[in-house]
C-alpha cells in the first residue's frame, strides 16, 4: 500500500532548503559597507563640532575719569592769607587772582635791597670820576714828557698804573651794582608771589585757607595741605586699565562709549588718545587713556564708567559651546571623541561669543566633542555619539 507523505511535511523541507540557500549566499548579491556598530550597551552621547570663527566681541571694563589738569596750589611764601577770592566750585581763567597774602618782611627785604642797589650806583659814580679824573693827569703828564726834563719818567708811570687800578675798581663797582640789581629782582618776585593767581581755566575743587591764616612752606602741619586744588574739567582723561589678554589691536583714534551712573541710560563717547604701551607687572593690566569733551559740565572727574571696549582677534579662534568646557580642581578640559572612544584635551578659555566660548589647545577645526563637558566620562570609555544641532545663535553666528 502506497502511503503518501503530508503536504505540511513538503512545504517545511522546501522552506528549510531555502534558508540553506540564503544563509550560503546564494546569487550574485553585492555586499554593502556598515559603519561598525558601537559595543552593545555603550552610552550614547550629545556630541557638537569644534568651529574656527574670527571673534569680534565687545567688553564692558571699568574706568575712571580723571581731569585733564589738575594741580595743588601752595603758597611760595611765608605769609598771611589777607583775603581769598575763591571758594569750592568757583570757576576761574587763566591769571585770575586767587589770593592775596601779606608778609611785611618782604617789603622791608625789598626796601634794604633798594638801598643797597642805591649805594652800589653811588660807588660806581665816584669810581667812574675817579678814573676819569686819573686818566687826564696821565694825559697831560704823558704830553709833557715830550719836552725832555719838564716831567720826570717816573711820574708818567705812576699816572699809568692809577689809570689801570682806576679802571679795575670801575669794573668792580659795576658788578656790585649787578648782584645789588639782581638781589632786588629776587626780592621784587619775592613779592609777586604774594599773589596767587589761576595757572590755567578751571573750577576751584578743594579749599583749605582762611583770611588770617599762617601759610608757606614751612608753617608747619598746614604745609601738607594745598591752599586750593584746581582742576581742568572741560576736557578729561578716561583711564581704562585694560587686561593684557585684551590689548592687541588697541589703536589711538579709535571711538569708544561709555556710561556713567549718574545718567542711567546716556551714553557719552570718548576717544583713544594715549596708550601705556607698557603692562604693570601688580595688576596686569595696561592703562589706556580716552579724552572725552566736557565742554557742558555735566561729566565730573572721579567719576566711575562702564566702558563699551572691543576685542578683536588677528586672525580666527576656535569656538566651543560654554557647556562643552569641563574643570576639575586640577585642570580645564574638553572631553573629544576618537574612533568611539572618549579622550580629555586641556583647554584654556578665551572670550566669549554668546553661547559659544574661545578655547586654545590640541583640537582642530570639525573636531567631534562631548555636548556636555563632565569628569564623569573617563578617558577611554567606548561610547555611541549622537551629534545634535548648534542653538540658532551659534548657528548665526557661524554664517
Amino acid at each position: 500500500m502506497n502511503t503518501r507523505r503530508p503536504v505540511w511535511t513538503l512545504t517545511m523541507s522546501c522552506l528549510a532548503m531555502s534558508l540553506d540557500i540564503a544563509a550560503c549566499g546564494g546569487g550574485n548579491r553585492t555586499p554593502q559597507t556598515q559603519v561598525p556598530a558601537s559595543p552593545p550597551g555603550a552610552p550614547t552621547i550629545d556630541v557638537v563640532r569644534v568651529v574656527q570663527l574670527p571673534v569680534n566681541v565687545t567688553l564692558s571694563m571699568p574706568g575712571e575719569l580723571d581731569p585733564y589738569q589738575t594741580v595743588a596750589i601752595y603758597p611760595k611764601v611765608t605769609a598771611f592769607v589777607k583775603t581769598i577770592r575763591v571758594d569750592r566750585g568757583s570757576r576761574v581763567r587763566a591769571g585770575d587772582l586767587i589770593a592775596m597774602l601779606e608778609a611785611p618782611e618782604v617789603l622791608a627785604q625789598r626796601a634794604e635791597a633798594q638801598s643797597k642797589v642805591q649805594g652800589a650806583d653811588a660807588q660806581l659814580s665816584a669810581a667812574r670820576s675817579k678814573a676819569e679824573s686819573d686818566a687826564g693827569t696821565y694825559e697831560k703828564l704823558k704830553a709833557a714828557a715830550a719836552t725832555p726834563g719838564a716831567v720826570a719818567g717816573n711820574d708818567v708811570v705812576v699816572a699809568q698804573k692809577s689809570v689801570e687800578a682806576d679802571q679795575s675798581q670801575v669794573a668792580a663797582a659795576q658788578q656790585n651794582v649787578e648782584v645789588a640789581r639782581q638781589a632786588l629782582k629776587s626780592i621784587a618776585d619775592m613779592e609777586g608771589y604774594l599773589r596767587v593767581t589761576a595757572p590755567f581755566d578751571g573750577v576751584v575743587t578743594e579749599r583749605n585757607v582762611h583770611p588770617g591764616a599762617l601759610v608757606g612752606p614751612n608753617s608747619g602741619q598746614a604745609a601738607a595741605m594745598p591752599m586750593v586744588r584746581l582742576v581742568q574739567d572741560d576736557r578729561l582723561r578716561l583711564v581704562v586699565p585694560v587686561p593684557e589678554a585684551y590689548i592687541a589691536g588697541v589703536l589711538t583714534g579709535t571711538a569708544m562709549s561709555f556710561t556713567v551712573p549718574a545718567y542711567p541710560g546716556q551714553t557719552f563717547s570718548g576717544t583713544v588718545a594715549r596708550i601705556a604701551h607698557a603692562v604693570d607687572v601688580k595688576t596686569r593690566t595696561m592703562a589706556i587713556e580716552l579724552e572725552v569733551a566736557n565742554t557742558d559740565g555735566r561729566l565730573a572727574p572721579g567719576t566711575f564708567c562702564q566702558v563699551r571696549w572691543p576685542v578683536r582677534r588677528p586672525g580666527p579662534s576656535l569656538l566651543v559651546p560654554n557647556g562643552s568646557v569641563a574643570s576639575t580642581t586640577d585642570r580645564m578640559f574638553v572631553v573629544r571623541i576618537r574612533n568611539g572612544r572618549t579622550e580629555w584635551i586641556d583647554v584654556k578659555t578665551g572670550l566669549a561669543s554668546g553661547p559659544l566660548v574661545e578655547v586654545f589647545g590640541d583640537l582642530r577645526p570639525g573636531d567631534t566633542i562631548a555636548a556636555r563637558g563632565t569628569d564623569e566620562i573617563r578617558p577611554g570609555t567606548e561610547v555611541r555619539v549622537k551629534e545634535v544641532k548648534p542653538a540658532a545663535s551659534v548657528r548665526q553666528a557661524s554664517k
